[in-house]
């Protein structure tokens, strides 16, 4: 990642804090499932020893399942081996305030051993390594991730209460654009925007979504670990936010039958002098973005796990929804998978598969290594679908996360990009979240079965 300006520098930092403006720091991580996890500091502890010592966490953060229980399987972490630390040190180009929260001030951690060995397994070191690979080659990677949520009237604690069963959403039709339909909830929706940008994120817009309740705020392309590091900030503050103001959103892949969540996530690349390679003569595309593309799809079967890595994930993907069902790309078509967007200097491709609940690191981990491989290996790029690809005779994409993790799990492709032993790590997360599924007796179950069999 070039040099740049983080959103609060140290010095001012301990400006704000010897004026008793900022109390706390937190140091956090993304999760396998890209939720931050760590600590929350006081604030003259953090500048004393923290900043330049980091601090520990157990490293079964990277070794449980959704619900934080210790789970089998992992080589990295386990009764067996004790479950210790790893080192947690901060990122300082991503410390920034968090208004939302009084006081309070964050930063990101890369995670290591007692060794100074980077964990191979957190999602931002897997990023990290790919995005090296993309810089032997002269380029960087520019992401932008639209993340779309739902909205409820009723609390987190009431949601639970419930079951999450006969919520009530924030709007009750489709406000698709609808600035009527905004206009509802802005006072939530400012508060988001605005808090995000103090925060040192750069917002475009909001607007309405398809399913009751849905919305999408949407932020500046830019870098991709910077876009990566803040989607996660994002979510856990936007989610925050929502519980300040006594109302619940959820970022879940499908909430219910009708439109679900998505987060179509915006690629491109330049060079050196910063120059779209994308961009071809007369508006095309470049070489590079034509085996990139290329490569995308060669990859996209294997690599769905990072893109939809959850049992729910999958039940997005239906004919006509706007999900994608079809490993296909297209010039500004939304049936397709992949979609080829822009002009001249905004010339990109799209990948519509990923859901709200996806971990963007490792989402976009993915589209890098793919492209990669369309690179070095010269994939061409077959013709653009030009009608609707849910009916046109493409390979499908997975259809159930056990399908996924066995692509996964046997994917030379997959392998050869990200290592064995990360390969291992997240067909074991795969492995545990079935496993449980599979345990659990259903809504569904119960509705069908309780007196009519």
């Amino acid at each position: 990642m070039a040099d740049r300006t983080p959103p609060l520098e140290v010095e001012e930092l301990r400006i704000l804090v010897e004026s008793g403006e900022i109390d706390t720091v937190v140091l956090a991580f993304p999760d396998m499932q890209g939720r931050l996890q760590g600590k929350r500091f006081a604030a003259r502890f953090f500048l004393d020893e923290v900043l330049e010592h980091g601090t520990e966490g157990c490293n079964y953060l990277l070794a449980v399942d959704t619900d934080m229980n210790t789970v089998d399987g992992y080589a990295m972490s386990s009764w067996e081996r004790g479950y210790g630390d790893f080192a947690m040190h901060p990122d300082l180009t991503t410390l920034r305030r968090v208004p939302w929260n009084d006081g309070t001030a964050m930063v990101v951690a890369d995670l290591a051993w007692e060794d100074g060995t980077p964990v191979v397994a957190a999602p931002r070191q897997i990023l990290r390594r790919q995005l090296e690979r993309l810089a032997e080659h002269g380029f960087t990677a520019h992401v932008g991730t639209e993340l779309e949520f739902i909205v409820f009237k009723d609390t987190y604690e009431e949601a639970w209460d419930r079951n999450y069963r006969d919520l009530t959403p924030a709007n009750q039709y489709n406000i698709d654009y609808s600035v009527l339909g905004t206009g509802r909830i802005e006072p939530l929706l400012r508060r988001i925007r605005n808090e995000m940008a103090a925060a040192g994120l750069t917002v475009e817009s909001a607007k309405g979504e398809c399913n009751p309740g849905q919305h999408e705020i949407v932020f500046r392309y830019d870098e991709a670990l910077v876009t990566c590091d803040q989607h996660a900030v994002y979510k856990t503050g936007a989610k925050e936010i929502a519980a300040q103001e006594g109302v619940a959103l959820t970022f879940m892949a499908k909430f219910n039958e009708r439109e679900g969540n998505s987060c179509h996530i915006h690629l491109s690349l330049q060079d050196a002098d910063g120059r779209n390679v994308m961009a071809g003569e007369a508006g095309g595309m470049s070489p590079v973005m034509r085996h990139f593309i290329a490569g995308q799809l060669a990859a996209l079967r294997d690599f769905s796990l990072l893109y939809a890595p959850n049992i729910n994930s999958y039940k997005r993907f239906q004919p006509g929804s706007f999900a994608p069902t079809a490993v296909a790309w297209g010039h500004d078509n939304r049936t397709c998978s992949l979609r080829v967007v822009g002009h001249g200097r905004s010339t990109r491709f799209e990948n519509r598969l990923p859901g709200g609940d996806v971990n963007p690191h490792l989402a976009v981990a993915g589209l890098i290594a793919a492209g990669l491989h369309g690179i070095e290996q010269k994939l061409e790029l077959p013709e653009p679908c030009e009608g609707n690809a849910y009916t046109t005779a493409y390979d499908h994409v997975p259809t159930t996360l056990r399908e996924a993790a066995g692509l996964w799990e046997k994917s030379d492709l997959a392998k050869a990009a990200f290592g064995d032993d990360v390969v291992a790590h997240y067909r074991n997360m795969a492995r545990v979240e079935l496993e449980a599924f599979d345990a659990a007796v259903t809504d569904w179950e119960l509705r069908r079965s309780f007196e009519r069999l």
